[in-house]
């Protein structure tokens, strides 16, 4: 229960750096190898960062909703408001949110253990194996963002405020490599909760967590997703905390070696989610024939974009751009599980030819135009095929609208 006496302030009036995040519109090509925030992007009605209207009521938005909670100058008495300059107020306001988002992230990573982990694993509703693979080590960041919590805490003065944050952050930052491990088996852990999500009874305790308040009404994947989310903001976070910081002040430069230091962190985590996600789809291919087999395939460490196009028969064809080749595919379920079966000879980007092609182009003649539905003109297609016509591969590929084409167009060009 709450206490009696916490000051509680409505939601509508908070303000926080979480908004200034706006949530990201699915897309039907999905890159990799930018950002980890990109993970979001990479989504259907069954992926992880699904934060449209539309999606079900289990696919909950994410970052998590805030807590009801009072801004850092709500808290300060009237003689004390009156000593502060506004732009040191704004820069206590900015080192409170960190501290407060620290404190918010390490109650609902031990929820996550408690309210979902643990009484799954008692009930016997899924495997230990299973939640050790969906949870990974979550609850062992636990004592990481504690320590945070602790040195932030120490800092603070009497009054409230915090003289010095730069190295605290400077010492604490490089331990975020930690969650390299994490954020790589992202993709992998979703897809094994949706797989078991198929289980009625799996089904059943997610669907009565998700309507008891200590939800907020957020489904399992948003408290699962929590990390990522936090890892993202720490450079905003500590953007702010610089903007309203004095140029005299002493934490200015140690400040922008701790924006440094989260960007390098951050670049490495996503380097290594890149190659494990290259890797989770290169796993679920499956070839109709050896001749099919491409060292170029195995040795991929990125894959640049992958989505669902429509090839000239209407059929829908899956489609992966690794670094130096081009795979088409059938998406096929086995066992329950996601798979891919490998369409026709896949086309190294070195002996690719693109060919960005008009709206209702008269080239391709009547069946072609007719295999895309009743209009007249088949739109948002282009071409791909071998340089060398022996191998005989041509493909005419359509997208779901003209951005997606083009962003197919502007990615195998780059590649």
């Amino acid at each position: 229960q709450e206490p009696s006496n916490k000051r509680v302030r409505p939601l509508a009036r908070v303000t926080s750096l979480a908004n200034l995040i706006s949530p990201v519109r699915n897309g039907a090509v999905r890159r990799f190898g930018q950002t980890i925030q990109s993970f979001a992007l990479r989504s259907d009605s069954k992926s992880p960062g699904c934060t449209q209207k539309s999606c079900s009521r289990s696919a909950a938005p994410t970052p998590p909703k805030r807590r009801n909670s009072v801004l850092w100058s709500e808290m300060l008495d009237v003689n004390m408001k009156e000593s502060l300059s506004t732009k040191e107020i704004k820069r206590q306001e900015a080192i409170y949110e960190m501290s407060r988002g620290e404190q918010d992230l390490i109650e609902d990573l031990k929820l996550a253990r408690k309210a979902y982990h643990d009484p799954m694993l008692k009930l016997s509703i899924m495997s230990e194996e299973e939640l050790t693979h969906i949870f990974g080590d979550l609850d062992s960041y636990i004592p990481l963002h504690e320590d945070l919590l602790a040195s932030l805490g120490e800092a603070t003065k009497p009054d409230g405020t915090v003289e010095q944050i730069g190295p605290i952050l400077v010492k604490w930052l490089p331990r975020l490599h930690a969650y390299k491990g994490y954020c790589s088996n992202q993709l992998a852990a979703k897809a094994l909760l949706d797989q078991k999500k198929q289980d009625r009874r799996v089904q059943d305790f997610l669907q009565r967590c998700l309507e008891s308040p200590f939800s907020r009404k957020l489904d399992l994947w948003s408290f699962l997703d929590i990390p990522r989310s936090r890892l993202v903001k720490y450079p905003l976070l500590l953007k702010e905390i610089l903007r309203h910081t004095p140029k005299d002040h002493p934490d200015i430069q140690i400040l922008e070696e701790a924006i440094s230091i989260i960007q390098g962190v951050l670049s490495d985590i996503n380097l290594k989610k890149g190659e494990s996600e290259c890797q989770y789809y290169i796993d679920k291919l499956e070839y109709l024939d050896e001749k099919q087999k491409d060292p170029r395939i195995e040795g991929s460490k990125a894959l640049l974009c992958h989505g669902e196009l429509k090839n000239k028969n209407g059929h829908k064809l899956y489609v992966f751009l690794f670094q130096d080749i081009l795979v088409l595919t059938r998406p096929v379920t086995r066992n329950e599980r996601q798979a891919y079966q490998v369409y026709r000879q896949p086309i190294p980007v070195q002996e690719l030819i693109l060919e960005d092609l008009q709206d209702g182009d008269v080239k391709m003649g009547g069946s072609f135009r007719g295999a895309f539905g009743n209009s007249d003109k088949a739109k948002n297609i282009f071409r791909v095929r071998f340089q060398d016509p022996s191998p005989g591969q041509s493909h005419t590929l359509q997208a779901n609208d003209v951005f997606h084409k083009q962003q197919w167009v502007n990615c195998i060009r780059t590649a």
